[in-house]
């Protein structure tokens, strides 16, 4: 009876390791994130073989099929979200896609072949400065308030910023924007939170003509450093195209105020100067861009706006301020000639009064007389 016991328990632990031998558990399957933390790979060698096969184009990867494993490889880090891909591997070291060619075979193995398509990802990357920030020291200013609002204004003269060649507008036609995108983009992956790089971004969506990306970016940048003189006046510059001219002053004076000694601040004498003019200060005007010039010889930007204002009438007081002093000149004057007339009416009235006052006084005078008199001649006659 013991001996039939032990002998059925013995084929029952027998059968019971047989199981789990012949079970391939998914326990045994290591999952884990690459190098870069941008895609699921499997880490254990004892289910992945690599061969390359003569006349083939690529390696060859040789895995059990697992249906769980293949969904969640397919999901890569692209940008900033995790996305699910069925026919296509994102290369995202390299930023390129790659096509994947799966083949069964009879063994109940699936090989899986890459081949490198070449093409490129830039396209799905966008190229901005991330989330916006919640606070700057500027956001009180009208044109960065309604930075929301702001129309599609192109600034190509911006792409000076980026090159030494382009020197007038002339040359600006030929600047590349698309490889200055692509620049940023490999800038952003190599070191995506720098100061630097956020007013480059910025630079960029001047050119385009995308003020609230702008705005964004100069943002960013001015949370992490407020005093960057180089900053505010970008900024200054993209609320002078809009027409924000208090804005505008404001920031490039506080850039003025900010900038580093050893610097030339050529930049924020000519914004001023622009600026000026477009106030109608010509004088104030010409005496920034005169100090350009001192500072950057041959400026011709600030040549031309000073040839600009020299052909305009000498004369320093605006148009519309003058109709307004002309305007309150009459008014003055409308106001002291009712003045005088009211004066003039009181004085006859109460020269008529009078007049009226001592003819009574008079008549009453003469009659008082006239009695006085008889009542005498009266008194002699009965003397």
């Amino acid at each position: 009876m013991n001996g039939g016991l032990e002998q059925w328990i013995t084929l029952i632990l027998y059968m019971l390791c047989f199981e789990i031998i012949s079970t391939n558990s998914r326990t045994s399957t290591l999952w884990k994130l690459n190098s870069d933390q941008t895609k699921i790979i499997e880490a254990s060698p004892f289910h992945q073989v690599v061969s390359y096969p003569e006349g083939s184009n690529g390696a060859q990867f040789i895995t059990e099929d697992d249906p769980v494993f293949n969904i969640i490889t397919s999901t890569v880090h692209l940008g900033q979200s995790w996305v699910k891909e069925r026919v296509e591997y994102y290369c995202t070291s390299c930023h390129t896609v790659r096509n994947i060619k799966t083949e069964r075979t009879l063994n109940g193995t699936t090989n899986v072949v890459v081949k490198n398509l070449g093409m490129k990802l830039d396209a799905e990357e966008v190229l901005d400065c991330g989330k916006p920030v919640n606070f700057t020291y500027y956001d009180n200013l009208v044109g960065v308030l309604n930075r929301n609002k702001h129309p599609n204004v192109p600034e190509p003269q911006a792409a000076l910023i980026f090159t030494k060649k382009a020197k007038n507008k002339n040359n600006l036609q030929d600047f590349d924007v698309d490889a200055l995108e692509r620049r940023l983009k490999k800038a952003k992956r190599e070191k995506p939170k720098s100061v630097q790089l956020y007013n480059q971004i910025g630079n960029f969506w001047r050119i385009k003509g995308d003020a609230e990306k702008a705005i964004e970016c100069f943002r960013r940048a001015l949370a992490v450093s407020p005093h960057n003189a180089e900053v505010l006046l970008n900024l200054a510059r993209v609320l002078f195209t809009l027409q924000y001219l208090d804005d505008a002053i404001y920031l490039t004076r506080r850039s003025l105020e900010v900038q580093p000694p050893d610097k030339g601040a050529w930049q924020q004498y000519f914004t001023l100067g622009e600026i000026l003019k477009a106030y109608g200060h010509y004088q104030e005007a010409s005496i920034h861009l005169k100090h350009t010039l001192e500072l950057r010889p041959g400026f011709e930007p600030a040549q031309i706006a000073l040839k600009e204002m020299e052909g305009l009438p000498t004369a320093s007081i605006h148009i519309y301020t003058l109709v307004i002093i002309i305007c309150l000149v009459l008014g003055v004057l409308l106001v002291i000639l009712s003045s005088v007339d009211n004066m003039a009416e009181n004085d006859y009235s109460e020269v008529k009064t009078q007049r009226h006052f001592n003819k009574a006084m008079a008549m009453r005078s003469l009659r008082g007389f006239g009695i006085s008199q008889k009542h005498t001649r009266s008194k002699k006659v009965n003397a």
